[in-house]
């Protein structure tokens, strides 16, 4: 296991360590959040009772291969606890980039229907300042995209439509839509760009994740700490 990997994996581990059985649990979509789901298919093997709502078709399909009982927000409205990862945690607000992994829509619904929201990490998503080197991701409805597009410009210039893997053609988020990654600078004030973001005609929503008083758990080669 590299040091990366074994970073992950002790975020991880202390994230799980706060699932108790009964509770209903978010399941996050990532690097991070794919250990955290293994692990808690372990967990459940041995007896943990637990219900989960996925954030991905990815992790969807990981917590069934792990045998992991899933709801649906119909039957189950409020979540006891999400575990998720982040591309970017902002130290002093803990305001979060999200998004990287095509899933910022669905996960945003699921963070903020939980009461605990754990954010695992390793120190190299810890920032300053949010959007240096990260993109911020919007996703837009396919119809009329490139107007929408031209809205965001005036936000940013730099601006890159996220292409399919091994495939032709724009990358389809699970709701059908597009994502328009948005790179700044640095944003000075987070909240101002959210809104300013998701003010445009034709924005479903953007990865920034801002409010949701979360605890960030940061995986190193030596353990894992609270921020």
């Amino acid at each position: 296991m590299d040091v990366n990997q074994e970073a992950k994996t002790f975020a991880a581990i202390k994230a799980v360590s706060y699932i108790e059985n009964g509770m209903k649990v978010g399941l996050g979509t990532g690097s991070t959040a794919k250990i955290a789901i293994d692990i808690i298919g372990q967990r459940v093997a041995e007896g943990l009772k637990i219900v989960g709502i996925p954030t991905s078709e990815r992790s969807h399909r990981q917590a069934l291969d792990l045998s992991i009982p899933l709801t649906t927000f119909e039957e189950t409205p409020h979540l006891d606890v999400t575990i998720d990862g982040a591309d970017q945690v902002q130290v002093q607000t803990l305001a979060i980039i999200k998004g990287l992994g095509g899933a910022l829509v669905r996960e945003k619904i699921v963070a903020f229907a939980s009461s605990r929201y754990l954010i695992v990490i390793d120190d190299s998503k810890v920032v300053q300042k949010l959007g240096n080197k990260v993109p911020v991701p919007v996703e837009v409805v396919q119809f009329g995209w490139s107007a929408t597009v031209a809205h965001l410009k005036k936000l940013t210039g730099d601006i890159k439509m996220r292409k399919a893997e091994n495939a032709d053609g724009f990358y389809v988020t699970d709701g059908g839509n597009y994502i328009a990654d948005c790179f700044f600078s640095d944003i000075a004030d987070p909240k101002s760009m959210e809104s300013s973001i998701k003010n445009i005609v034709g924005v479903v929503d953007c990865g920034l994740f801002l409010g949701l008083d979360p605890i960030v758990i940061i995986g190193s080669a030596s353990g894992a700490r609270l921020l």
